[in-house]
């Protein structure tokens, strides 16, 4: 990710994401690492926020992290 990057703001439906504000990348809920728009394939609808992985996913849904 370059300096000239923005975070976007996204809508997490169950099976897609709406983009409210633009952007080129989201933050992992968990590791607070950048997730591309491209890239991101995880995320939970029901607590608006993006995993990196589906190992991340899976720590925060079992409240591990």
């Amino acid at each position: 990710m370059s300096a000239n990057d923005a975070a976007a703001k996204l809508a997490y439906g169950p099976n897609e994401f709406r983009v409210l504000k633009a952007g080129n990348h989201v933050l992992c809920a968990v590791t607070g690492e950048p997730i591309p728009l491209e890239e991101l394939r995880y995320w939970s609808a029901t607590r608006q926020e993006a995993y990196i992985s589906c190992e991340a996913a899976t720590k925060r849904l079992l409240g591990q992290a």
